[in-house]
């Protein structure tokens, strides 16, 4: 019996592929129509609503019927909160060939939360490129990914895109990497760690880790071997990012930045090139990444080139509506001293609140 069961692997595997293929099949042929009916259903309350003399009379008494006799005929999923909801996703993509069928009736739920447009359609897109999960796209949303991709462009990208809102902004080094970076799924808040661990949660939560670190990035190695002369070097973390068509070293650092720590990732960088870079690459970058910065090592070391070496802060906590906030101020001034302008723009607050997502 065993033999014969030996025998018959390969053929329940086949059509344990085919039963799995035919319901993700009827998964998504479910959640299409479903995305398809609450937008109709959000078209129809937002004219009917639009025909009635009071929108508030409608909101209190419409919906509230609406509610009762579809729970009463379909079940389940017509509550007025969810009718709601409904309303919100037809204002929120009034076109239909703008509601894309690859997202859920849940990222849709997320989407619709958000205030500004711009940072809606920016969302959709990046979730439908990089196959977000609905539980991916709340967290990118909550810990403002749109923001702190804005606020590290230079300022005249990010007066083009405060303004126009109608071209895609060019895509710099700078606007693949983060500052800071938000490492709450590690799990290292409120305790003393090393750099070691903080390697080790990161190689355990590597999925994780590659959302928060953007897209295109590929993890390549940990602990790469590196040698000059008869010296070996190791770098903490390397990966490649497809888009930029380069690699990217990752240099952990518990505590303040230091001089150091630049010129050793800089060698890092040099030798990497040397080594491994192919002639299709493009030049290697080098971040270092650590619990604290200093602003005067910024200034005054190879960082204000902003070429191929890069510091960020990492916090290993979600933080708070005001921290996020101060944060996206400060990087937004730094970048507009930098271009020569002195003046306070771009970044809307109400998006920025409306990002934020407790957990």
């Amino acid at each position: 019996m065993s033999n014969l069961t030996s025998y018959q692997e390969p053929l329940f595997h086949q059509i344990a592929q085919i039963i799995e293929q035919a319901r993700h099949q009827v998964k998504q042929t479910v959640n299409v129509a479903m995305v398809q009916s609450y937008w109709e259903i959000g078209r129809l309350i937002v004219e009917d609503e639009q025909q009635g003399e009071k929108r508030a009379e409608y909101g209190k008494f419409v919906l509230q019927d609406l509610s009762k006799r579809l729970t009463a005929q379909f079940g389940k999923g017509f509550d007025v909160t969810n009718l709601r909801k409904m309303r919100l996703f037809y204002l929120a993509f009034p076109i239909r060939d703008a509601v894309r069928p690859e997202l859920s009736w849940t990222h849709y739920r997320r989407l619709i939360q958000l205030e500004n447009p711009q940072a809606r359609q920016w969302y959709l897109k990046e979730a439908v490129e990089q196959n977000w999960s609905a539980r991916a796209l709340g967290r990118q949303i909550s810990v403002l990914y749109y923001e702190r991709l804005l606020a590290s462009q230079n300022k005249a990208l990010v007066k083009e895109e405060a303004e126009q809102k109608t071209e895609p902004l060019q895509e710099t080094i700078q606007d693949y990497l983060r500052d800071p970076y938000i490492l709450d799924f590690l799990n290292l808040q409120d305790k003393t760690y090393q750099e070691s661990e903080v390697e080790q949660e990161i190689i355990g939560n590597l999925q994780s880790f590659l959302l928060e670190l953007g897209k295109g990035f590929a993890f390549v190695e940990r602990q790469k071997r590196v040698r000059f002369d008869d010296e070996d070097f190791y770098i903490d973390l390397v990966f490649y990012n497809f888009k930029l068509k380069c690699f990217l070293l990752i240099d952990l650092k518990i505590g303040k930045l230091r001089h150091q720590d630049i010129g050793q990732m800089d060698t890092y960088v040099r030798l990497y090139d040397d080594q491994f870079k192919g002639e299709d690459d493009n030049p290697t970058i080098g971040l270092v990444l650590c619990s604290e910065k200093s602003e005067a090592i910024a200034k005054y070391s190879v960082l204000a080139d902003r070429k191929q070496i890069f510091s960020s802060k990492y916090l290993p906590y979600l933080p708070t509506e005001k921290e996020l906030e101060d944060k996206l101020t400060q990087t937004r001034l730094r970048v507009e001293e930098t271009a020569g302008i002195y003046r306070v723009s771009g970044i809307n607050k109400s998006a920025v609140k409306l990002s934020i997502t407790r957990k």
